[in-house]
């Protein structure tokens, strides 16, 4: 209903040029594509803090190898996506909630931490002692840190959060679904308080910086290339590695 009265009366957000409380560099989906990550992280700026917008794991081959990564960095500001939040669903409930991880790219983030065995469709008892062993190979350290998570990020007028955001909803009272999952009015509703929103979760063809969002998702599992943005009060500032 409030997205037609937008549209009815012609508001329009007037964008000003994104700008966080300090410079930041936003990195898009990884998917397991450690090359590419390890290849981008020398291009960023060394004042820029780094901001990941989720989606660490599944599809690529590598997932193990990009936790391990970037849960040693401290200095990072790591955001939780429905892909992570699939995993962590599976780690929960394995027999509810397994066989769609598995569907989504499960099979592979099981396989880069050294998993053999793995069927798409496993019994729950299968199910169970899968979780237990991955737990086990991820250790007591990497659980926790998968489950401290955030979901979003806020600095200045520029929000971070892996699939968007309800462009009606103040950052702070989003939903976790909408900033996870995303919501159905966000590609199609123009914020009216100025807000940025930085995100990952759709892939596009080349990253875009338009009517208050900013994608950087280039799917890097499939077609290679990782980007992320630059934001530091100026233009924006993309980048990407190969």
């Amino acid at each position: 209903m409030l997205s037609s009265l937008f549209q009815r009366f012609g508001w329009r957000a007037a964008f000003s040029t994104p700008t966080p409380e300090s410079p930041i560099c936003v990195i898009g989906d990884v998917h397991g594509c450690i090359v590419q990550l390890e290849k981008l992280l020398p291009k960023i700026p060394q004042d820029h803090r780094v901001v990941l917008v989720g989606d660490y794991i599944d599809r690529g081959e590598y997932s193990a190898d990009v936790l391990r990564l970037i849960s040693e960095h401290t200095e990072f500001t790591c955001l939780k996506g429905n892909h992570e939040d699939m995993l962590l669903q599976f780690l929960e409930d394995p027999e509810k909630h397994g066989r769609r991880w598995l569907h989504y790219g499960g099979m592979q983030t099981l396989a880069s931490f050294g998993l053999r065995g793995i069927r798409p469709e496993m019994n729950r008892d299968e199910l169970q002692e899968c979780r237990d062993r991955l737990q086990e190979v991820m250790g007591d350290a990497l659980n926790r840190w998968l489950k401290s998570l955030r979901t979003h990020e806020l600095s200045g007028n520029v929000l971070v959060a892996h699939a968007g955001a309800d462009p009606i909803i103040a950052p702070g009272l989003q939903s976790d679904k909408a900033l996870i999952w995303g919501h159905p009015g966000f590609q199609t509703v123009d914020r009216r308080d100025g807000i940025w929103v930085v995100h990952g979760h759709t892939i596009v063809t080349e990253t875009t910086a338009r009517r208050g969002r900013i994608a950087i998702d280039t799917g890097a599992y499939a077609t290679g290339l990782l980007s992320a943005v630059c934001l530091d009060g100026t233009e924006p500032r993309f980048i990407s590695a190969r």
